[in-house]
This record gives structure tokens, C-alpha cells and sequence, in this order.
């Protein structure tokens, strides 16, 4: 059996609250990654993001995080130095954010920040690092790359600015990337656009691929397995082709939670949620 890319086991992320308490955000979460798309799905709050952040060492203190094990390809993630961490983003895992106008630089050219990405982890010229900021950004579909590459971000449209971002993440060829709503804020045609940018990417490079996500037809039908979350714990893992036929009553409220523009409904169902979960 081949060894996963990415394997998390009793991953856990609390912070410090009023009166000496500790908030659990993520309690003791646990799957595995291939070269495949892992959707993460669940409501608001339910530790999503902060899992995606906790994988790529991104939770500074006083936030404390723990793990049994969390390897890259049997590299410990849990002991690495703040140097170490620097060398792995981007170059071996990347995330790309919800909404591109809060990360990408609003005072630099979209050229210069991919640019930037790519010499960050490679010996390359400036001419060289620039001839793979536009292969990256035709990759991701983007017409007339000279142009953009000398825009700055809120030149760019919701769809064009995502892409962008999508170029410069993927631009140091990572092994992983966590993609964390990166399609919530997008209308649907641009969605599907983005989405089957990312399933070629995937495809054609052998990537692992996190999808972040609260909207669960999406990931029914993009994503490989998905891990479902509530309250910082997984309730299940299952296919995706599955997920219609999922176990758990907390991931069947969600479905029934769900709009169907096929059939719609006077009212959408209410998720009753029971302490049992997180006993």
C-alpha cells in the first residue's frame, strides 16, 4: 500500500479563554491524505480552517497545538524550526484563502507576487522566475497573462483575483494544497471554472488537495472522501459518492439543511444538534 502524503492522528488546537480555560477548537482529528481531493465539510466553527492552518504551521502562540503524529511523507511536522516551516510552505504545501482581496498584496503587481513565490523557494533570475509566473498563470486559464502579470489585485475581477491566487500558490509546485473556501465568494459559473482548474491541477501533477468547504452538493461531487466536522471533532469519513447515503445524524442534517433548486422547499430543515457528539 502506498504511504499517504499527508497523516494526521489526534490532531488538537485549544486556546486560552477567560479564567485559565483553554477553548478546544479542533479535538483529536484524525485521516489521511493521498494523491487525491479530501473535502473537510461542516458548519461555521466547526474547526475547519483551523485544522487547514494547524497542518501548515500557521497557529502562532498562545495558541497551543498537539498531535500523536502529523508527517509529510514521513517528515514530522510537529518538531520543525520557524525556518523549517518557511522552507515547506509553498514548496511542498500551499493554501489558498476564501477571498483574494485579503490575500493577495493590494500595493503589488500580481506579476511581482508570484514572481516573488517562486524565487522565495528556487535559484532562478528574475527572467526565469517570470517565465514560470506566466506558464502558471495560463495554467490557471488566464487570457492575455503579459497584462496581468503587470496588474494589481483590484484591477482583477472575484474570478480572475482567485486564479491568480490559485498561480501563485501552486507556482513552487507543492505537493499539497489546501484550498479553504476558495470558491464560497464566486458566482457559479465562475465556480465551476475554478473548481475544474483545480480537478486538471490535481490530475495532471499528482497533488493532494484539501478542500475546505460548508457547501456539501460541491463536494459531493468534486471531492474523493470527505471528512465531516462539528465542534472541532470528525463525525465521519466516507467516499463522496456516499455522502447521500451518509451514517451520522449530524452530516444527514446538513443534507437535509441543504437547498435543492431541483425541488425546492417551503422551508429548509433546522439542524438539531445532540451533546452526545462531543461527549
Amino acid at each position: 500500500m502506498t504511504s499517504p502524503l499527508l497523516d494526521v492522528q489526534n490532531l488538537c488546537v485549544s486556546f486560552p479563554a477567560p479564567g485559565g480555560r483553554l477553548t478546544q477548537a479542533v479535538r483529536g482529528v484524525s485521516f489521511t491524505l493521498g494523491r487525491e481531493r479530501l473535502g473537510i465539510v461542516g458548519e461555521s466553527g466547526s474547526g475547519k480552517s483551523t485544522t487547514g492552518r494547524a497542518l501548515l504551521g500557521l497557529l502562532a502562540p498562545p495558541a497551543i497545538v498537539s498531535a500523536d503524529k502529523l508527517t509529510l511523507e514521513g517528515l514530522d511536522l510537529r518538531s520543525l524550526s520557524r525556518r523549517a516551516w518557511r522552507d515547506i510552505r509553498g514548496s511542498r504545501m500551499a493554501m489558498v484563502m476564501q477571498d483574494p482581496k485579503y490575500s493577495l498584496n493590494p500595493i503589488m503587481k500580481i506579476g511581482r507576487q508570484i514572481i516573488e513565490a517562486y524565487r522565495l523557494h528556487h535559484r532562478a533570475s528574475l527572467g526565469e522566475a517570470r517565465g514560470k509566473a506566466l506558464t502558471m498563470l495560463e495554467a490557471v486559464q488566464i487570457r492575455d497573462p503579459e497584462r496581468v502579470l503587470d496588474l494589481y489585485p483590484h484591477q482583477l475581477s472575484g474570478g480572475m483575483g482567485q486564479r491568480a491566487m490559485i498561480a501563485m500558490m501552486l507556482v513552487a509546485q507543492p505537493e499539497i494544497l489546501i484550498a479553504d473556501e476558495a470558491t464560497s465568494a464566486l458566482d457559479v459559473t465562475v465556480q465551476n471554472g475554478v473548481l475544474a482548474i483545480l480537478d486538471r491541477l490535481v490530475t495532471e501533477r499528482g497533488m493532494g488537495l484539501i478542500f475546505i468547504s460548508h457547501n456539501l452538493p460541491v463536494v459531493a461531487t468534486f471531492c474523493d472522501r470527505v471528512v465531516v466536522m462539528y465542534g472541532g471533532r470528525v463525525m465521519e469519513t466516507l467516499a463522496a459518492r456516499d455522502l447521500q447515503n451518509a451514517r451520522h445524524p449530524y452530516t444527514r442534517a446538513l443534507l437535509a439543511a441543504a437547498p435543492d433548486l431541483a425541488a425546492p422547499k417551503a422551508s429548509l430543515s433546522v439542524v438539531t444538534r445532540d451533546p452526545a457528539w462531543l461527549a
